[in-house]
Protein backbone atom coordinates (compact mmCIF):
# COMPACT_ATOMS: atom_id res chain seq x y z
CA UNK A 1 0.00 0.00 0.00
CA UNK A 2 3.23 2.28 0.76
CA UNK A 3 4.49 1.71 -2.75
CA UNK A 4 1.06 2.43 -3.90
CA UNK A 5 0.66 5.80 -2.64
CA UNK A 6 4.20 6.50 -3.64
CA UNK A 7 3.47 5.57 -7.30
CA UNK A 8 -0.08 8.03 -7.13
CA UNK A 9 1.85 11.23 -5.64
CA UNK A 10 4.27 10.50 -8.53
CA UNK A 11 2.00 10.37 -11.14
CA UNK A 12 0.39 13.18 -9.49
CA UNK A 13 3.53 15.79 -9.49
CA UNK A 14 4.05 14.59 -13.43
CA UNK A 15 7.06 11.71 -12.57
CA UNK A 16 9.57 11.63 -9.61
CA UNK A 17 12.11 12.22 -12.51
CA UNK A 18 13.08 15.61 -13.81
CA UNK A 19 14.77 15.90 -17.39
CA UNK A 20 16.80 18.74 -18.69
CA UNK A 21 18.50 19.68 -22.33
CA UNK A 22 21.36 21.83 -22.95
CA UNK A 23 21.97 23.93 -25.55
CA UNK A 24 24.93 25.85 -26.56
CA UNK A 25 25.99 29.57 -27.39
CA UNK A 26 28.59 30.06 -29.75
CA UNK A 27 31.44 32.54 -28.47
CA UNK A 28 33.01 33.85 -31.35
CA UNK A 29 32.94 33.76 -35.13
CA UNK A 30 34.90 30.61 -35.08
CA UNK A 31 32.24 28.82 -33.32
CA UNK A 32 28.91 27.67 -34.64
CA UNK A 33 26.01 26.18 -32.79
CA UNK A 34 24.16 23.98 -34.95
CA UNK A 35 21.54 20.68 -34.41
CA UNK A 36 22.98 17.42 -35.49
CA UNK A 37 20.26 14.42 -35.85
CA UNK A 38 18.17 16.31 -33.74
CA UNK A 39 20.82 17.50 -31.10
CA UNK A 40 22.20 20.39 -30.64
CA UNK A 41 25.52 20.34 -31.20
CA UNK A 42 28.90 22.97 -31.43
CA UNK A 43 31.52 23.20 -33.80
CA UNK A 44 34.82 25.21 -32.63
CA UNK A 45 37.65 25.85 -35.04
CA UNK A 46 41.33 26.72 -34.07
CA UNK A 47 44.13 27.54 -35.58
CA UNK A 48 45.12 23.76 -36.20
CA UNK A 49 42.29 22.03 -34.48
CA UNK A 50 38.41 21.52 -34.76
CA UNK A 51 36.47 20.59 -32.18
CA UNK A 52 32.56 18.72 -32.44
CA UNK A 53 30.74 18.87 -28.89
CA UNK A 54 26.93 17.46 -28.37
CA UNK A 55 25.28 16.03 -25.96
CA UNK A 56 25.10 11.56 -25.25
CA UNK A 57 21.72 11.64 -25.07
CA UNK A 58 18.21 13.93 -25.89
CA UNK A 59 17.85 14.69 -22.41
CA UNK A 60 19.72 14.69 -19.12
CA UNK A 61 18.59 13.54 -15.63
CA UNK A 62 18.17 16.48 -13.40
CA UNK A 63 21.71 16.01 -10.68
CA UNK A 64 22.86 13.27 -12.87
CA UNK A 65 26.14 13.78 -14.84
CA UNK A 66 26.26 15.23 -17.74
CA UNK A 67 27.57 13.56 -20.88
CA UNK A 68 29.29 15.08 -23.94
CA UNK A 69 30.35 13.34 -26.91
CA UNK A 70 33.57 15.41 -28.17
CA UNK A 71 35.25 14.76 -31.84
CA UNK A 72 38.67 16.52 -32.27
CA UNK A 73 40.23 16.82 -35.42
CA UNK A 74 43.85 17.90 -36.22
CA UNK A 75 43.90 20.18 -38.83
CA UNK A 76 47.77 20.96 -38.63
CA UNK A 77 50.35 19.16 -40.23
CA UNK A 78 52.31 18.06 -36.66
CA UNK A 79 50.85 15.95 -34.24
CA UNK A 80 49.30 17.50 -31.23
CA UNK A 81 48.24 16.42 -27.47
CA UNK A 82 44.84 15.84 -26.20
CA UNK A 83 44.91 15.61 -22.54
CA UNK A 84 41.96 14.62 -20.31
CA UNK A 85 43.82 15.96 -17.48
CA UNK A 86 43.65 20.05 -19.17
CA UNK A 87 39.81 19.97 -19.93
CA UNK A 88 38.43 22.60 -17.17
CA UNK A 89 35.29 22.85 -16.74
CA UNK A 90 33.51 25.49 -14.31
CA UNK A 91 30.42 26.63 -13.58
CA UNK A 92 28.91 30.15 -13.76
CA UNK A 93 27.10 31.46 -11.00
CA UNK A 94 26.29 35.32 -10.08
CA UNK A 95 29.32 35.71 -12.44
CA UNK A 96 31.20 33.77 -10.56
CA UNK A 97 32.93 30.23 -11.50
CA UNK A 98 32.83 27.38 -9.86
CA UNK A 99 35.24 24.46 -11.06
CA UNK A 100 32.74 21.42 -12.26
CA UNK A 101 34.84 17.58 -12.13
CA UNK A 102 35.63 15.91 -15.03
CA UNK A 103 34.59 12.18 -14.57
CA UNK A 104 38.36 10.39 -16.36
CA UNK A 105 37.51 6.90 -17.62
CA UNK A 106 40.06 6.24 -14.81
CA UNK A 107 37.02 6.98 -12.23
CA UNK A 108 34.76 5.57 -14.17
CA UNK A 109 36.21 2.34 -14.20
CA UNK A 110 36.90 1.92 -10.56
CA UNK A 111 33.20 3.00 -9.88
CA UNK A 112 31.89 0.10 -12.13
CA UNK A 113 33.89 -2.41 -10.75
CA UNK A 114 32.98 -0.80 -6.94
CA UNK A 115 29.67 -1.34 -8.34
CA UNK A 116 30.23 -5.33 -9.46
CA UNK A 117 31.81 -5.99 -6.00
CA UNK A 118 28.22 -5.10 -4.10
CA UNK A 119 26.08 -6.69 -6.99
CA UNK A 120 28.59 -9.81 -6.75
CA UNK A 121 27.42 -9.74 -3.31
CA UNK A 122 24.44 -9.84 -3.11
CA UNK A 123 24.42 -12.17 -6.10
CA UNK A 124 25.59 -14.65 -3.57
CA UNK A 125 23.54 -13.84 -1.06
CA UNK A 126 20.79 -15.02 -3.72
CA UNK A 127 22.72 -17.80 -4.96
CA UNK A 128 23.13 -19.47 -1.26
CA UNK A 129 19.30 -18.55 -0.47
CA UNK A 130 18.27 -20.59 -3.61
CA UNK A 131 20.62 -23.40 -2.77
CA UNK A 132 19.48 -23.27 0.84
CA UNK A 133 15.90 -23.45 -0.16
CA UNK A 134 16.61 -26.81 -2.67
CA UNK A 135 18.65 -28.65 0.61
CA UNK A 136 15.13 -28.93 1.94
CA UNK A 137 13.42 -29.69 -1.38
CA UNK A 138 12.22 -33.43 -1.09
CA UNK A 139 10.31 -33.19 2.04
CA UNK A 140 6.21 -33.11 2.28
CA UNK A 141 3.57 -34.27 4.34
CA UNK A 142 0.22 -36.07 3.79
CA UNK A 143 -3.17 -37.01 5.15
CA UNK A 144 -4.83 -40.04 5.27
CA UNK A 145 -8.55 -40.78 4.24
CA UNK A 146 -8.90 -41.49 8.09
CA UNK A 147 -7.24 -38.48 9.18
CA UNK A 148 -3.46 -39.42 9.95
CA UNK A 149 -0.73 -36.99 9.02
CA UNK A 150 2.88 -37.31 8.36
CA UNK A 151 5.76 -36.77 7.20
CA UNK A 152 8.03 -37.85 4.37
CA UNK A 153 10.93 -37.43 2.32
CA UNK A 154 11.88 -38.04 -1.57
CA UNK A 155 15.48 -38.30 -2.14
CA UNK A 156 14.43 -38.12 -5.73
CA UNK A 157 12.92 -34.93 -5.45
CA UNK A 158 15.89 -33.26 -3.42
CA UNK A 159 18.27 -34.23 -6.40
CA UNK A 160 16.17 -32.46 -8.95
CA UNK A 161 15.70 -29.51 -6.75
CA UNK A 162 19.17 -29.42 -5.90
CA UNK A 163 20.57 -29.85 -9.62
CA UNK A 164 17.79 -27.13 -10.51
CA UNK A 165 19.39 -25.21 -8.06
CA UNK A 166 22.81 -25.37 -8.78
CA UNK A 167 22.13 -24.42 -12.71
CA UNK A 168 20.17 -21.21 -11.86
CA UNK A 169 22.78 -20.56 -9.58
CA UNK A 170 25.13 -20.90 -12.17
CA UNK A 171 23.14 -19.08 -14.54
CA UNK A 172 22.99 -16.24 -12.50
CA UNK A 173 26.71 -15.92 -11.61
CA UNK A 174 27.31 -16.41 -15.54
CA UNK A 175 24.67 -13.47 -16.29
CA UNK A 176 26.30 -11.25 -13.20
CA UNK A 177 30.42 -11.87 -14.66
CA UNK A 178 29.02 -10.79 -17.93
CA UNK A 179 27.16 -7.70 -17.39
CA UNK A 180 30.34 -6.86 -15.46
CA UNK A 181 32.44 -7.00 -18.46
CA UNK A 182 30.56 -5.99 -21.03
CA UNK A 183 30.02 -2.60 -18.89
CA UNK A 184 34.15 -2.11 -18.36
CA UNK A 185 34.11 -2.83 -22.58
CA UNK A 186 31.63 0.10 -23.18
CA UNK A 187 33.94 2.43 -21.18
CA UNK A 188 37.14 1.38 -22.69
CA UNK A 189 35.74 1.74 -26.15
CA UNK A 190 33.62 5.20 -25.62
CA UNK A 191 35.05 7.25 -22.71
CA UNK A 192 37.52 9.79 -24.17
CA UNK A 193 41.44 8.96 -22.91
CA UNK A 194 44.33 11.19 -23.47
CA UNK A 195 45.58 10.99 -26.48
CA UNK A 196 47.93 11.70 -29.71
CA UNK A 197 46.26 12.73 -33.11
CA UNK A 198 48.80 12.67 -36.02
CA UNK A 199 47.67 15.00 -39.23
CA UNK A 200 44.70 15.30 -40.23
CA UNK A 201 43.24 12.89 -37.62
CA UNK A 202 39.84 12.52 -35.69
CA UNK A 203 39.71 10.90 -31.97
CA UNK A 204 36.46 10.90 -29.79
CA UNK A 205 34.61 10.04 -26.74
CA UNK A 206 32.68 10.84 -24.40
CA UNK A 207 33.46 13.42 -21.75
CA UNK A 208 31.43 12.49 -18.20
CA UNK A 209 31.43 15.84 -16.13
CA UNK A 210 30.45 16.42 -12.04
CA UNK A 211 26.57 17.73 -12.15
CA UNK A 212 26.48 21.03 -11.92
CA UNK A 213 24.15 22.57 -8.82
CA UNK A 214 20.79 24.03 -9.39
CA UNK A 215 21.53 27.76 -8.86
CA UNK A 216 19.54 30.02 -5.67
CA UNK A 217 17.49 32.14 -8.78
CA UNK A 218 16.60 30.25 -11.59
CA UNK A 219 16.81 26.79 -13.00
CA UNK A 220 19.08 26.97 -15.45
CA UNK A 221 22.70 26.16 -14.91
CA UNK A 222 25.10 27.88 -17.00
CA UNK A 223 28.32 26.32 -17.50
CA UNK A 224 32.30 25.80 -19.83
CA UNK A 225 33.88 23.72 -21.33
CA UNK A 226 37.49 24.44 -21.84
CA UNK A 227 39.02 21.79 -24.23
CA UNK A 228 42.86 22.28 -24.88
CA UNK A 229 44.24 20.85 -28.12
CA UNK A 230 48.07 21.50 -28.61
CA UNK A 231 48.21 24.83 -28.31
CA UNK A 232 44.67 25.47 -29.51
CA UNK A 233 41.93 26.39 -26.13
CA UNK A 234 38.19 25.92 -27.19
CA UNK A 235 35.86 27.68 -25.15
CA UNK A 236 32.49 25.59 -25.25
CA UNK A 237 29.45 28.12 -23.30
CA UNK A 238 26.51 25.53 -21.88
CA UNK A 239 23.27 26.42 -20.81
CA UNK A 240 21.33 23.23 -19.04
CA UNK A 241 17.89 24.07 -18.04
CA UNK A 242 14.40 21.80 -17.52
CA UNK A 243 12.99 19.98 -20.32
CA UNK A 244 10.23 22.59 -22.06
CA UNK A 245 11.87 25.81 -19.98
Amino acid sequence: MRILCIAALCAAVGGCVTTETVQFRASNPQQQAMVRDGRPALVSRQKSSLVLVRPASRELQSGGRPVFVVGINNLGKQPVEFRVGQVEVAQIVNGQEFPMTVVTYEMLAREERNRQVAVAILTGVAAGANAYGASHAGYGSYTTPSGRTGTFYSPTAAVIAQNNAAIQNEAMISATIERGQANLVQLEQTVIKDNTLLPGEWYGGSLHLSPPTTPPSGNQKTYTIVITVGADRHVIEVAQAPTGA
